[in-house]
C-alpha cells in the first residue's frame, strides 16, 4: 500500500492505532484515513473504532483481507465508518481511483466538513453490488475526457449526484458546476436563462445578464430532465453543441463558451424520438458517453448498507434516537421493490429515526408493514417452553415409550411423569404412553 501511495505523490503520515490520537497531529490537509484491517478480534475492532472516534473529520478507507468479508462484525464496522474499502491483495488501479475519489468529495465538502452534496454523491455512489461497480468503473473512464455525456435512470437513483462526481473526479474540479432543472424553467423565459440578454432585449431587462451557459465556464453544466426540454429549446442546445458559442437575446455577438455538456433524463429518449417529440440529431450529439444509474431494486445487497449508511447522519437530530435496524425491518426493506429508489430509502430512514420509539428501527417505522411488538424476552418463560419441546421430541422419538423418553433426556421415569404433569401432558400422553417393567437393579433417583 506504501509503495503504490508514495510512487503516485500522495504523502502519507503512519499512525499507530494502539497510540493515543489527537486530529492536531495530523497535517491540516489531511483528508483520507486508511484503515489495515487485519484480524476480527473485538479487541483489535475496539482500537480502530477509538481511532475512528478519535478522527472523525477523516474519510475512511478500509484495506481487509478477503476472508474477513464473511465476518458480519467486520462488514458491519465497514459499512458503517467507513467510505470505501479494498480487499487484498491490493489493486493499484483500484487503489488510486477509490483515494481519488474520496479526495474530490472531501475537498467538494470543505474544510468544515459541510456540504450535503459530498454526502449524497458519497452514498450513492456507496455500494458494493455489480451495478455499482462497473458504474464506479464508467465513472474514472468518463471523468478522464471532454465530450458530452447522457445519463439515464429511474427518478431516485442519483443521476444529478453522478454528474457532480463527473465534475469532481476531471480536469474541470476547480471551476462551476451548474444544474438546471429543464422543467423548472419558465418557457417564456428559457432562452434568456440558458444563454443569457442584453440590456432593453424585453421589458425588464433593465441591465445585461449573461446565462447558465456563460456561468459555468471552464466547468460542467447538467441538463436534468432534457427529456421534457421545449422542442424550439432543442434547437438551440443542438446548435450550442455544434458551434460551442451563445449568442444572448438581444445580442448579435457569438460569445465562445468553454462548457462541458452533461444530460440527465428519466424519459425514454429512444421512444420520445419515435413520437416526435425529440430531435434525433440531439440525441446523437448527447449520447456520446451514456452512463445509467441502476434502480434499488436490481442492487439490493446494497441497501442494508445504504440505510446504515442513512442512520447514522439522521440520527444526530435526535437525543436518543434509534441505534440500528430490527432484523423484521431488514427484511421488509429487501421485500420492498423501491420505486422512488435510493431518495425514497434515505426519506423512509429519516422518518424511521423521528418516529421509532425503540432502540432498533421496524418495519412500521419505515413504513413497510406492521410488525408484532419487539420480543418480551423472559428468560423462565423460555426454559419452560424449551423443555416442553423437550419432552415431545422425545417421546416421538422413543415411540411413545416413557421409559426411553426418561432414560433420552437423563431422568428417572418419575420425573418424567411429574414433567408430564407440569406441563398439561400426563392426560393426553398417559393414554398413548407404553409403560415397560421397571427392571429390578434400575436405580430410583426419587
Amino acid at each position: 500500500m506504501s509503495g503504490i501511495l508514495r510512487d503516485s505523490a500522495w504523502e502519507i503520515e503512519a499512525v499507530d492505532v494502539a497510540a493515543p490520537l489527537r486530529e492536531t497531529s495530523l497535517p491540516e490537509d489531511c483528508s483520507i484515513g486508511i484503515l489495515l484491517l487485519t484480524t476480527k478480534e473485538p479487541v483489535w475492532l475496539g482500537k480502530l473504532l477509538s481511532t475512528v472516534a478519535q478522527l472523525q473529520d477523516l474519510n475512511w478507507i478500509a484495506v481487509v483481507d478477503r476472508a474477513l468479508m464473511d465476518d458480519k462484525q467486520v462488514r458491519e464496522f465497514i459499512a458503517v465508518h467507513c467510505f470505501d474499502y479494498q480487499t487484498a491483495p491490493l489493486e493499484r488501479d483500484r487503489v488510486l481511483f477509490a483515494l481519488g475519489h474520496i479526495a474530490g468529495m472531501a475537498a467538494l465538502a470543505g474544510p468544515t466538513g459541510e456540504g450535503s452534496c459530498a454526502a449524497d454523491v458519497a452514498a450513492n455512489l456507496f455500494g458494493n453490488s455489480p451495478g455499482m461497480q462497473a458504474l464506479r468503473r464508467d465513472l474514472s473512464k468518463i471523468a478522464a475526457v471532454d465530450a458530452p455525456v447522457l445519463i439515464t435512470g429511474e427518478s431516485g437513483t442519483g443521476k444529478e449526484l453522478v454528474a457532480r462526481a463527473i465534475h469532481d473526479m476531471s480536469s474541470r474540479r476547480d471551476q462551476p458546476f451548474v444544474a438546471i432543472n429543464c422543467v423548472s424553467l419558465p418557457p417564456a423565459l428559457i432562452h434568456a436563462e440558458l444563454f443569457g440578454f442584453e440590456r432593453g432585449a424585453f421589458t425588464g431587462a433593465h441591465h445585461r445578464k449573461a446565462g447558465h451557459f456563460e456561468t459555468a465556464r471552464g466547468g460542467v453544466i447538467l441538463l436534468d430532465e432534457i427529456g421534457d426540454l421545449h422542442p424550439d429549446l432543442q434547437a438551440l442546445l443542438l446548435r450550442f453543441l455544434e458551434e460551442l458559442a451563445v449568442r444572448r437575446v438581444g445580442g448579435r455577438e457569438e460569445i465562445p463558451v468553454d462548457v462541458r455538456v452533461v444530460a440527465a433524463t428519466n424519459v425514454d429518449l429512444e421512444q420520445a424520438i419515435e413520437r416526435g417529440a425529440f430531435r434525433s440529431d440531439l440525441y446523437y450529439r448527447l449520447n456520446i458517453l451514456r452512463v445509467r444509474t441502476p434502480p434499488l431494486r436490481d442492487r439490493r445487497e446494497d441497501i442494508e448498507p445504504l440505510a446504515r449508511v442513512f442512520l447514522k447522519r439522521f440520527r444526530a437530530e435526535r437525543r436518543r434516537g434509534p441505534r440500528g435496524f430490527s432484523a423484521s425491518a431488514v427484511a421488509a426493506m429487501y421485500r420492498h421493490d423501491w420505486p422512488g429508489n435510493v431518495r425514497e430509502l434515505l426519506n423512509r430512514v429519516r422518518r424511521a429515526v423521528v418516529m421509532s420509539e425503540w432502540r432498533l428501527i421496524t418495519p412500521r417505522d419505515l413504513n413497510l408493514g406492521v410488525e408484532d411488538r419487539p420480543l418480551d424476552l423472559n428468560l423462565e418463560a423460555a426454559r419452560v417452553d424449551a423443555e416442553r419441546k423437550t419432552i415431545l421430541t422425545a417421546l416421538q422419538h422413543c415411540g411413545r415409550s416413557a421409559s426411553k423418553s426418561a432414560r433420552l433426556i437423563g431422568v428417572s421415569r418419575a420425573t418424567f411423569y411429574r414433567l408430564l404433569e407440569k406441563h398439561g401432558l400426563a392426560s393426553s400422553e398417559r393414554a398413548g404412553l407404553d409403560f415397560e417393567p421397571r427392571p429390578l437393579n434400575e436405580a430410583t433417583n426419587d
